[in-house]
């Protein structure tokens, strides 16, 4: 029986570890294989520092519009038995299965100069092409489903007897969720909201055909590596590479008090 439970550990081992170096693998060869010479000069070049921070704020304000609106609706879905609840959860859910150049013709037919929500906003001096509220727009969209999921996940885990008490008690519905479902439901909120900044900053294809300029780093690294090579994107795919592995460093980081309690 030993072995038989030793050789299951083996293969089962085996297998993750294959996966896991398929994902490692090409992220370490870039990060070591780029010269530090060139990583400096990517950081000091004011191209890439412009993309690097318009990126971020995109990403930022995409995550800040989600929270608004993508935690009340998580909310919903975890706590209420409605009609068409499954039809919503659908929905929320398209985003990651439609491809996101695909995606970002939609949001033009939206969006753009011509589209219903594009005229709409026009007049008003916002525009949603050549712009970052279209980056915003592009983030949001192909990202929302990230949050939503994992903060509705996270509720649904909380026991809702808790809320019954505090409603018995004499509080209202907002103060039994600001007061007793959001400080139980916050890690996984934390969580959502950083996995749809990280899946933001990193998006292209919506992007590029609903926005493209100002450019953001995805857009930038596929610009440099289809006009000057390997060489000349690099260094910036370098620079996200680690963005990316730093937010979810943070992350690991506040989710341990957590696990450490269970």
């Amino acid at each position: 029986m030993k072995r038989k439970y030793t050789l299951f550990n083996l293969v089962f081992g085996a297998a993750g570890a294959t996966l896991v170096l398929f994902v490692v693998l090409p992220l370490a060869t870039t990060v070591l294989s780029t010269p530090a010479a060139n990583l400096l000069d990517a950081l000091t070049d004011a191209e890439v520092l412009n993309s690097i921070g318009l990126t971020f704020l995109a990403g930022a304000l995409a995550t800040g519009l989600g929270m608004l609106s993508g935690v009340p609706l998580a909310y919903l879905l975890a706590r209420r038995r409605f009609w068409g609840r499954q039809l919503v959860e659908g929905i929320i859910t398209l985003p990651v299965v439609i491809p996101h150049t695909a995606a970002g013709i939609a949001l033009l037919m939206v969006f753009g100069r011509h589209g219903m929500l594009g005229k709409l906003f026009l007049p008003l001096g916002i525009t949603f092409t050549e712009s970052l509220a279209g980056i915003v727009v592009a983030m949001l969209f192909v990202s929302l489903p990230f949050l939503v999921n994992m903060s509705r996940d996270s509720f649904a885990l909380i026991d809702e007897e808790f809320e019954r008490v505090a409603l018995t008690d004499g509080a209202g519905p907002w103060q039994a969720f600001w007061h007793v479902a959001l400080p139980q439901a916050w890690r996984g909120i934390l969580g959502g909201a950083v996995m749809m900044w990280a899946r933001g900053i990193s998006e292209f294809g919506a992007v590029v055909i609903l926005a493209y300029h100002p450019k953001i780093v995805p857009v930038l690294v596929y610009e440099r590596f289809a006009g000057f090579g390997l060489d000349a994107a690099r260094p910036v795919a370098v620079i996200l590479i680690v963005a990316a592995l730093l937010a979810f460093g943070l992350l690991r980081l506040a989710l341990r008090p957590q696990a450490q309690e269970d």
